[in-house]
């Protein structure tokens, strides 16, 4: 896969997750701080993507580069007719849906914190989807890690359970998620093997030390059961 990427002199963060077994600490590191002309690079190159499609714009902002930076990539894609997927938790994300990206992906403590909207069940994910969508979101996915996630398009919602597996460590479940979920749905356009591929996919990375073999996958989906609203 061809990479591009916009270099910094400091190296980049190294997280570090630990498990004692029953619960899960996170020490998260700030990063590299990032330039103006680092900032104006990145800039550059999304502005000379050739024939792109879809962009992801996934993880926190570092130091150097405020919220509105979002803003400005949002912009230079609804010139281009990119679509954009939004998988942060900054408070700008409710900003954001005013330039009506493609998916965003929020879960339930981002919702909450963001749009002060609670999830416990089908009731609350259909009302917290809908509000979604009417502040700018064509399309949600809403991750509930081990209980499982919801999907909607505007017009049908879809809820997908979880498989049951041994919490290693949640450092890139949700990434590995969303990349699974969007290999389907943007080539297909299939939303039930899409949620069940994604769901797969978190808990085998979940269940592993690293980003996972993958090896599970096949027996992961036997688990998961999908049903629309």
């Amino acid at each position: 896969m061809p990479v591009t990427p916009a270099w910094v002199e400091e190296p980049t963060r190294i997280n570090i997750f630990i498990h004692d077994g029953k619960q899960e600490y996170k020490l998260v590191n700030p990063g590299s701080y990032i330039p103006d002309e680092c900032k104006q690079q990145i800039i550059t190159i999304i502005s000379q993507l050739p024939d792109a499609d879809y962009l992801v714009i996934s993880g926190s902002l570092p130091q150097g580069i405020e919220s509105r930076f979002y803003a400005e990539i949002m912009h230079i894609c609804q010139q281009k007719n990119i679509g954009v997927i939004l998988d942060i938790s900054h408070p700008s994300l409710r900003q954001l849906l005013e330039f009506k990206p493609l998916l965003i992906k929020p879960n339930d403590e981002e919702v909450k914190a963001i749009f002060g909207l609670t999830v416990s069940d089908d009731n609350d994910a259909k009302n917290t989807l809908t509000t979604l969508h009417a502040l700018g979101a064509q399309n949600v996915l809403l991750t509930l890690g081990a209980k499982g996630m919801y999907f909607s398009n505007g017009i049908d919602y879809w809820f997908c359970s979880a498989p049951t597996v041994d919490l290693v460590s949640s450092a890139c479940a949700g990434d590995a998620a969303l990349a699974a979920f969007l290999s389907q749905w943007l080539s297909t356009g299939e939303v039930e093997y899409a949620l069940s591929l994604a769901s797969a996919t978190g808990a085998d990375v979940a269940s592993s030390a690293g980003l996972g073999q993958l090896a599970a996958i096949e027996t992961l989906l036997s688990q998961i059961h999908v049903r629309k609203l």
